[in-house]
């Protein structure tokens, strides 16, 4: 899979606004850095191409070795610092150490991907996970929601691996391909992509340049150029 440039950004919260043709368009909102760069790796010294980011700015209980890292790259100390991988070196021609990453790295129209966390929902049961039809309510059933066979007979004699039951759900990373960037605000450092992104709001997302484009999409991106 291709690898490409993006940056760190937090979640706020989804809102609504109007395209030029008058349509509602509900959309997240990213504050999308600015990002610092940290670090680049080369392949010719550490064997991978990437772009160190830090992101939020951390004035207390900084590790030693954190520290000694920020100090050596002349950087202030960063509260997240995250790897990008890519697989251009020319890409890494563009960016120094030190340099400032803010939302204009996309355009309105671009497609992006979003990595995030999604939502902990606790112990949840097999009804809620997995979606099962669960037992009759009334007419004399003795099970609702609980689970029945499992489907452990004599053979195989034990549960095989993976098999739907309850347990924790949520907390996951997840990664929603092709969103569309309806807009950027590089003034207050935001993205508004339209429709929903996994994750609380407040919580830590990443944003990249897609990397699974269809012929369709990109025709149409070619037409709105």
């Amino acid at each position: 899979m291709a690898r490409k440039e993006g940056l760190i950004g937090r979640k706020v919260g989804m809102t609504q606004v109007f395209a030029d043709d008058g349509n509602q368009v509900p959309v997240t909102v990213i504050q999308a850095g600015p990002c610092t760069v940290v670090g680049v790796r080369t392949r010719d010294s550490h064997g991978y191409d990437a772009l160190q980011l830090g992101f939020e700015a951390r004035k207390k209980n900084v590790t030693k070795p954190m520290a000694g890292h920020f100090k050596k790259a002349n950087v202030e100390p960063m509260r997240i610092v995250r790897e990008i991988r890519l697989d251009k070196a020319e890409t890494l021609q563009g960016y120094q150490v030190g340099q400032a990453v803010t939302a204009e790295l996309f355009k309105p129209g671009e497609l992006v991907d979003v990595v995030g966390v999604t939502k902990g929902k606790g112990f949840q049961g097999g009804v809620r996970r997995y979606g099962w039809y669960g037992g009759d309510a009334t007419h004399g059933s003795m099970f609702h929601r609980a689970p029945g066979s499992i489907g452990a007979s004599s053979d195989p004699s034990r549960v095989w691996p993976g098999h739907h039951l309850p347990g924790r759900m949520g907390g996951e990373r997840r990664t929603v391909l092709n969103v569309s960037v309806v807009r950027v605000l590089p003034e207050q450092s935001l993205l508004l992509l339209r429709g929903a992104v996994p994750g609380p709001n407040g919580s830590l997302v990443m944003i990249r340049k897609s990397v699974k484009i269809t012929k369709a999409q990109q025709q149409q991106k070619t037409e709105k150029k």
